[in-house]
């Protein structure tokens, strides 16, 4: 039987182990990717420390990874569309036969190995200049914010945002609201290393949230009319007290970051008054990422400054630590299989 190397997490005893399975074959419908780039994303560490856990996994191991790209290696009976040698990114996830949501490297099998199996439907080729290891990153570190400005969030030419929180999200959305044209774009995060970051990524300005004139400095900003789309990509509670107090008329918050904490709208007269809103926001459509990747096609985005690192399959529990204790203030880290 052949074998392959994959990074396995048990999550009963949260033990995250590199090892050697059955190389999978697959179905009706299938392809086995060879695995070229696997992003590391702070899911992945929350589901090794027991924050999350899967909600539909059959058993209690799986193979992590929910950003990949690589090469079509194998095709399945009934795959018509697809070419091996086709160079892709999966998607994220897709729906089973009921229509629930399965997250890929969460309730099934991801991509942190050297082989990943993968619908058909789930495939988004990549063109030839893009890199494995930016078209990795795509579903999710990309596509999540994407998400959340061009539909959660709404957000319409010279609309005054803040983004809360300049990781491996709240970069990429700040590069996003440029790219549709938000002005004045404000970040906000207390580590020195991240607003910088912001304001390499396009932020107009990029503000210290622990300093007593912050909210101030928006008002300014806004010339007092307030912001008209907040986005929380920390999953802090006093993030969302603080948007909630600088939010104008038909102001949007739109909370990506998770929390279990409870959320306060202490002025509900206010709230009302200007006629706000509160929207949740979680990942993202198959459209969101087949746009861009068109989007790079086009020359519109790139990401090369978004992969802050790259580690070898064997150290996938190093990258882990290292994004957790933002070792070097990181965008995205990718194994490479």
């Amino acid at each position: 039987m052949a074998t392959m190397r994959a990074v396995r997490l048990n999550t009963t005893d949260r033990t995250l182990t590199v090892t050697d399975v059955p190389r999978p074959a697959p179905g009706p419908g299938q392809v086995l990717v060879r695995v070229r780039a696997a992003g590391v994303c702070l899911s992945d560490a929350h589901l090794v420390d027991g924050t999350l856990s899967p909600l539909h996994l059959k058993g209690d191991t799986v193979t992590l990874g929910h950003e990949v790209a690589g090469v079509v290696e194998e095709l399945g009976p009934e795959v018509f569309d697809v070419s091996v040698g086709d160079r892709v990114a999966l998607q994220a996830g897709e729906h089973d036969r009921h229509g629930q949501v399965l997250t890929r490297g969460v309730d099934y099998d991801g991509g942190w190995a050297e082989y990943a199996l993968a619908s058909e439907t789930t495939l988004v080729p990549i063109p030839d200049e893009l890199p494995f290891e930016q078209a990795a990153i795509i579903p999710d570190a990309v596509s999540t914010p994407w998400a959340a400005v061009t539909a959660t969030g709404d957000v319409r030419p010279a609309e005054a945002v803040a983004v809360w929180g300049v990781g491996g999200l709240g970069a990429h959305a700040v590069q996003l609201l440029r790219l549709v044209g938000a002005a004045p774009i404000i970040a906000a995060d207390p580590d020195e290393h991240a607003r910088a970051r912001a304001l390499d990524y396009g932020a107009d300005v990029a503000l210290d949230s622990t300093t007593p004139d912050f909210l101030a400095r928006i008002g300014q900003l806004t010339h007092g009319r307030g912001l008209d789309a907040a986005f929380d990509f920390a999953g802090v509670p006093v993030v969302r007290e603080q948007a909630l107090q600088v939010l104008g008329e038909h102001g949007r918050l739109v909370l990506v970051g998770l929390t279990d904490k409870p959320l306060e709208v202490r002025d509900g007269t206010r709230f009302s008054y200007l006629r706000q809103q509160v929207l949740g926001h979680y990942g993202s459509e198959p459209e969101h990422v087949v746009q861009l990747v068109d989007l790079v096609r086009a020359g519109r985005l790139e990401f090369s400054r978004s992969v802050s690192g790259t580690f070898p399959l064997e150290e996938a529990p190093q990258a882990v630590e290292r994004l957790v204790r933002r070792i070097g203030s990181p965008v995205r880290l990718v194994l490479t299989p």
